[in-house]
């Protein structure tokens, strides 16, 4: 079971970034794919989520707006893509899987939902 996180570096206030996530080692349609962040000092917190079908993304209030999450399963890769970034965005991002246990399913935000977890990527926004 592999996740790798790639697309972070340093940019500026506004800039923009895409962050991409590609699995193997488990059914990619399975789950539901999320990044989470997390901050020196802080804790780990939720980003976004999408499931199997891409339909209704969820989204953490700060950065509902600018951040967009999508998945392409047949390439078994999760993105997201962040526009107007913040200092407050500066974090390590993670990006996580849960599985998927019934036809209908909640979209979870905590991180102990998930039991899948790459390595992360550093992003660092300078004001």
């Amino acid at each position: 079971v592999q996740l790798q996180a790639s697309g972070g570096g340093l940019v500026q206030t506004g800039d923009s970034l895409r962050l991409s996530c590609t699995t193997s080692g488990f059914i990619f349609g399975s789950y539901v794919m999320a990044w989470f962040r997390q901050a020196p000092g802080k804790e780990r917190e939720f980003v976004a989520a999408i499931g199997r079908s891409s339909s209704a993304p969820d989204y953490a209030d700060s950065v509902k707006g600018r951040f967009t999450i999508s998945r392409d399963n047949r390439k078994n890769t999760v993105y997201l893509q962040m526009n107007m970034l913040e200092p407050e965005d500066t974090a390590v991002y993670y990006c996580a899987a849960a599985p998927i246990r019934s036809v209908i399913y909640i979209i979870k935000r905590e991180p102990e939902e998930y039991d899948r977890w790459g390595q992360g990527t550093q992003v660092t926004v300078s004001s």
